[in-house]
C-alpha cells in the first residue's frame, strides 16, 4: 500500500447530485419535504420522508431503484479504481446515509474499493421501512464544532482516521469535497496533504475566502474528467516524492559507512512493498 489515504465526500463529489434531494424529488414528496424543512433537523426530516414514502406504498426496493438512477460520471468510477490500483486507501466521509451510499456504490461495482464509510446510520426496520438517524446524537450532547451541522463534524471523523494510523509510517491525505461541511476537515490537513474542492461550490468559496487558514495544497476540479486527472496527478506526485526519498536513502547507504544502530533504524522505517 502507498502511504496515501484518499477521503471522498459523496453527494456532488462521487455522485453528481444530492442523494437525499434526488430520492425526495424522484419519488414525489418534494412538497411535504419543503413544508417541513423549516421545522425539523435534516436527518429527522429524511427519516420522516421515508415513513411518508412507506405510507404511499413505496418499498425499500423502490428507493434502491431510484438511487441507481443517480448520475455518476464514468471517469469518477475510473478515478476510484485507478487510485485503488496505485495502492491508495480510500474512505468516505459523508453527510448522506449508509443505505443510499452502499446502494449506489454496489450498483456501480465500487463498494469493495473503500475500506470505510463514515456517514449517518440507516437500517430497515421490522415493518420494511428505511430508518435514518444522525451520525452524532446531538439531542444528548453537542460535538462542539460551530462550523459543522449538529449531526456530523467531519473534522472529528477525520481526526479519528488520522489516529487510526498511529504508530505507522506517516500518511499523506487527499480530501475531495464540495460542501460547507467539508471546510472543517480541510483545516485539519497538514503540509504535504491536498484538498480538492469542487469549483464554484461552497467548499471552494470558503477556501478562497480564507486561503491563509489552510496548510494543505489546494487543487480545484469541476467535472468528472478533471476530478480524475487532478486526483491521479496528485497521487503520482506523492508517489514520485516517496520514491525519490527512498532512492536518496538507498544511495546514501551505498556511499557511506552506516553505523549498525542507524542501519537497523533504516530497515525498520522502510516498509516492504508487495
Amino acid at each position: 500500500m502507498a502511504g496515501i489515504v484518499v477521503i471522498f465526500d459523496f453527494d456532488k463529489t462521487i455522485i453528481d447530485c444530492d442523494s437525499d434531494n434526488w430520492v425526495v424529488n424522484e419519488l414525489g414528496v418534494t412538497a411535504l419535504f419543503d413544508e417541513l424543512l423549516p421545522t425539523m433537523p435534516w436527518n429527522s426530516l429524511m427519516d420522516r420522508m421515508m415513513a411518508e414514502l412507506r405510507s404511499h406504498g413505496r418499498t425499500v426496493e423502490d428507493i434502491a431503484e431510484c438511487l441507481k438512477r443517480a448520475s455518476l460520471h464514468p471517469q469518477i468510477i475510473s478515478a476510484i479504481k485507478n487510485a485503488y490500483a496505485l495502492g491508495c486507501e480510500l474512505r468516505i466521509v459523508s453527510d448522506a446515509n449508509l443505505f443510499f451510499i452502499e446502494t449506489i456504490l454496489k450498483h456501480h461495482g465500487l463498494f469493495d474499493y473503500f475500506s470505510e464509510i463514515n456517514t449517518n446510520p440507516s437500517f430497515i426496520d421490522e415493518d420494511g421501512k428505511l430508518r435514518i438517524f444522525p451520525y452524532h446524537d446531538f439531542t444528548s450532547s453537542s460535538h462542539g464544532c460551530n462550523l459543522c451541522p449538529p449531526n456530523m463534524c467531519k473534522s472529528a471523523v477525520f481526526e479519528r482516521i488520522q489516529g487510526s494510523f498511529y504508530g505507522e509510517a506517516k500518511k499523506r491525505f487527499i480530501y475531495l469535497g464540495d460542501g460547507k461541511g467539508d471546510f472543517c476537515p480541510s483545516l485539519k490537513l497538514g503540509e504535504g496533504d491536498f484538498v480538492m474542492p469542487r469549483k464554484n461550490f461552497p467548499l471552494w468559496d470558503l477556501i478562497y475566502s480564507n486561503p491563509l487558514l489552510l496548510k494543505a495544497g489546494v487543487h480545484e476540479w469541476t467535472y468528472g474528467e478533471d476530478q480524475e486527472s487532478v486526483l491521479l496527478q496528485l497521487i503520482n506526485q506523492i508517489l514520485a516524492e516517496e520514491n525519490s526519498s527512498l532512492l536518496l536513502v538507498y544511495t546514501d547507504c551505498k556511499v557511506k559507512t552506516v553505523p549498525i544502530s542507524t542501519h537497523e533504524a533504516l530497515l525498520q522505517a522502510l516498509p516492504v512493498r508487495h
